[in-house]
Parts: structure tokens; sequence; C-alpha cells
């Protein structure tokens, strides 16, 4: 650690009420701005000077301000030990179920030494580490990938191959790429390597060339400045935000001895607040360092052929609207830890399931696992991972027997009382997460069964009330009505089409004179699709 460096954060900590490290962590990610600007400005033809530049600042980062040499030690082991293994056992079928649990097993000493040290304020190597255990698992799927026939890979797979492994020098610039050093976002190895020697900007013909985006002399990488400070306005705002609330609204709130002199209904709408004003920091966290990547060409996701205008959402790693306006599970974690979200579905959940299978309860259950011990260690995780899993089962099920009867049978439009139901979805779904990630954030195990015991644990007895509901004759009565009401419809609407066409008039456009043989036709065209629209339902 750098003293002249430490001696100004102890002083603007004091100030804020803060911890230092708390504030060297913002400081790094608003000074990864600046530093961005730079790394985009060396020349595109200089690839190995972006990688030094990069992993330079990441080690000032690591030693200058927060003093991890034990940090660097345990990002050296991970790294390389990932490195051996795609290489040494690039041929074997298992290389990346071993480097996974290399890396998994690894980053569980970390968690364990920071849960025994029991001190959430200070910044140690478990959330660099987090990011990077994202990385390099997908890096050996890619390196597998890589070995097999390419008609055996998915799009995705086929895109993120690797046949070689890359340089020391480019995969140690992607493993230290310091704007997503502590906090993500996470990303593949053939993002960086396109971004590194320009051909994710190369644009399609389809393109009118009078619409391509505006770059700086000889440079490929588009002009970013605006999205990226756009982004960084937003994240100090939540962080801003948040400061603000969090004295109020803290997890230690849950567990006072002042909480239970509240009112029911109140102490609920406290368990919300506290929920929301945790999110607060994580996105403001996600949108700096999402910012500060844009900054640097890699949140770059094309052009649109039609309006010329660039999508920056490669990185994105939230959506707080899309999380604050959930209706169901599904929108909520949809807008939530993204890059998460994209590495346990294509580096867990589809590769936990054998090829030309649909996933099961089998890739579910490890998806929920893996997320968890990702995490850490602490009963709190635990306890919001098995509820969410029963929470996104019920939400299924509602989905399946409940919202049809909100919409028209035939074209699937929402009915008039379609509004009642998005209203009881959304308060739903937003009370029972805010319920659901209490432990997240309260963390011990007594802890988290107090701070539900004082809201009568409401979101376990509808849950379970609505497991027990869909498990009984009560879903097969719901889907009979679904039934009834489907064949009302269309047995109406068949007889609807039948007498408007036996009037005997010709056909508007004059086509066709056998008026019976036309009749005949629409009706079988529309008892086919009824017939197709109710497979599907059962499906679902």
């Amino acid at each position: 650690m750098l003293l002249f460096v430490h001696r100004p954060f102890e002083a603007i900590a004091s100030n804020l009420g803060a911890s230092t490290d708390e504030v060297k962590l913002i400081f790094s990610f608003l000074i990864s701005y600046p530093l961005a600007a730079l790394l985009k400005r060396i020349p595109d033809s200089r690839p190995d000077a972006k990688n030094l530049f990069s992993i330079s600042v990441s080690i000032f980062y690591l030693v200058g301000l927060f003093d991890l040499w034990d940090g660097i030690q345990t990002i050296l082991i991970s790294a390389v030990g990932a490195y051996c293994i795609a290489k040494f056992l690039r041929s074997s079928p298992y290389m990346p179920w071993v480097g996974f649990v290399f890396v998994m097993g690894h980053m569980s000493v970390s968690h364990i030494a920071r849960q025994a040290a029991n001190s959430p304020s200070s910044v140690d190597i478990t959330g660099a580490q987090m990011v990077l255990l994202m990385k390099l698992s997908a890096f050996c799927w890619n390196v597998a990938d890589g070995q097999l026939a390419p008609d055996l890979l998915s799009d995705f797979q086929r895109d993120h191959m690797l046949k070689e492994l890359p340089s020391l020098l480019d995969y140690a610039g992607w493993v230290l790429f310091f704007p997503a050093l502590f906090a993500g976002p996470s990303f593949d190895f053939t993002d960086y390597r396109r971004w590194l020697d320009t051909s994710m900007f190369d644009v399609s013909p389809q393109v009118d060339p009078s619409k391509k985006p505006p770059v700086r002399r000889k440079r490929r990488i588009p002009r970013s400045g605006g999205p990226a400070a756009w982004k960084a306005v937003s994240g100090l705002f939540w962080i801003g935000l948040f400061m603000a609330l969090s004295g109020s609204y803290s997890p230690n709130t849950l567990t006072a001895d002042s909480f239970v002199k509240y009112g029911f209904l109140h102490r609920v709408w406290i368990m919300h607040l506290v929920s929301f004003v945790a999110r607060l920091k994580y996105y403001g966290v996600w949108s700096l360092t999402e910012g500060s990547c844009i900054l640097t060409g890699l949140g770059y996701n094309g052009v649109d052929p039609v309006t010329g205008k660039i999508s920056w959402n490669r990185l994105q790693n939230i959506d707080p609207w899309a999380v604050e306006t959930a209706q169901n599970p599904r929108g909520y974690l949809g807008g939530w830890n993204m890059n998460t979200s994209n590495w346990l579905r294509n580096y867990i959940y589809l590769r936990v399931t054998p090829r030309g299978k649909k996933p099961g309860f089998r890739a579910s259950m490890a998806t929920f696992g893996t997320s968890a011990l990702w995490h850490g260690f602490y009963p709190g995780y635990y306890l919001s991972f098995v509820l969410a899993s029963f929470i996104q089962t019920v939400a299924k099920n509602f989905r399946r027997h409940i919202r049809p009867f909100f919409l028209d049978p035939i074209t699937g439009n929402p009915t008039p009382k379609k509004k009642y139901y998005d209203f009881f979805s959304y308060l739903a779904t937003q009370l029972t997460f805010s319920f659901a990630t209490t432990p997240f954030l309260v963390l011990s195990f007594s802890g988290s069964i107090l701070a539900w015991k004082r809201v009568y644990f409401y979101a376990v007895i509808w849950t379970l009330a609505s497991l027990i509901f869909f498990s009984s004759p009560g879903k097969a009565a719901l889907r009979k009505q679904l039934e009834k009401r489907q064949g009302r419809v269309s047995a109406r609407l068949v007889r609807s089409i039948s007498t408007d066409s036996l009037t005997g008039k010709e056909p508007i456009l004059g086509i066709s004179k056998d008026i019976e043989g036309d009749i005949n036709e629409a009706v079988e065209e529309i008892r086919a699709e009824v017939e197709a629209r109710q497979r599907k339902q059962k499906e679902n």
C-alpha cells in the first residue's frame, strides 16, 4: 500500500461515515474512466501495449490501493491453473469440469477466509475472484468446444469456441482487464480478442455507409464518450441515493428490537425498502463498471442497419427498470446480474444437460447449487436460493393456469381485466422477492429466521399454499375450465364463420365460385388453428 495514496482516503471516509476500502473502491471505479480513455487511444496496431497497460493498472489497484499482495497470488493461482488444465487436458471430455472444480474450490477457500474474518466493509480478493471464476470456467469450456466438430455445437458455442490457446500476454490482459477487475462485468475471451484485434467493430455490408459509426482518425473503435458518461452519471446517482437511505434502511433494521413496534403492513413495507436500498448499491457499482468498459469500446454490440444507431449493451449487467417493474420472477431475475445469469445458463444449466435433450430438474438444481456456492457459505444465501427455486415453480404454474383466463383465447390479446392481474402479479412479485432476498442481506441463519418471523413468514406461506394447490385436483380443475373456455370460443367462431359464408355471396376478390368448398376450407383452417393452440397450451 502506498501511504501517500492511503491517507487522503482515510480523511474522506471519516467525513462520509464510510469505510476507507469502500471509498477506495468507488475511487477505482471513477478513475477507470480517464484510464479507459487512455487505453482506447493506444493505437489499434499495438495490442501488446493495450495488454500491458491494462495489466499495470490492475496491479496498481491491487497493490497500490488495497495492499492485496495475497490477492495477486490468488489471481495468479487460479489463472495459471485454469490455463494449464485447458492446455494439458484439452483432449479429455472432463477437462472443463476439472477446470470448474479447481477454480470453484480455490474460490471457496477465499470465501471461508472472508467469512471467518467477518469484515463485510473491507475489500478483499473474493469479489475479483468471483468475476474471474466465471471467466476461467467459460474459458475451459470454450477450449473444449474448439476440439469438437462445429455441427455438434450450438450457435453460441461455435461463436465462442477456441481452437488454439491464446498467448500468455493476451490471456493475462483479459484476466486483468482493469475496468472489470473488482465487480465485473464478466466476458468471454473471444470478446476480448475481437476487441483487441478490432474485428469486433467490423460493420455489416447491410449497413448504409453513410450510417457507419463515427470514429476518430484511424481508430476503429467508435466514439463512446456519450453512453459511457450516461452510465457514470446514473451510477453516481444510484450510489448517492444508497448513501442517503442506507442509514435508515440497513439490513440491521430488520433484526433490531425497534422493528417490532410497527404494525404488520408497515414491517412488510420496511422490509421492501431495505431490499430496494440494498439493490441501489449494485445498480451504482454495475453501472459505473459497465460505463468504463463502454468507454474502452468493449461494450460495443453492433449497429442498427436501418437507423445507424450503435448498441453499447454487450456487457450490460443490470436493468433497474426491469427489476423494479417486474411482474414475475422471470422478469425480475432477467434484469438482475445479467452476466452471471448468462454464465449460469450457458456454462452450467445447458452443460449438465445431455446433448439432444431438454434441461430438466437436474439442470435446475445444478444451476441453483452453483449460484449458491459462487456467492459463498453464509446460511442466508442458501435460504434465499432454496425459497427462490420454489417461487419460480409457483410462478410458472400461475403463468400457465391462471394468466390465460385474462387473455383472449383466440388472439392471445389481453382482456379488459388483464390490468388487475398485472397489478396483483406485480405486487406479489416485488413483495415476495423482498422477503426472499432478506436472508441474502442478513446472512446469518438466526437473523434471517428472526426477520422472516417478524413478518409472519408471509411469502413462505403463500408460496407453500400455491405449491399445495397446484399439486391438488385444483390444477386439473383449472385446466378443465381453460379447455371449456377455449372450446366454447372456438365453436362460436366456427359457427359464425359458417353462417356468414352460407349467404352465398361471392368472395370479395372474386377468386372462387365454389362457395361450399370455400366454407369447408375455412372451417378446417379454423379447426386446425384452434387445435394447434390447444396443443400449445397443454405443452406449456
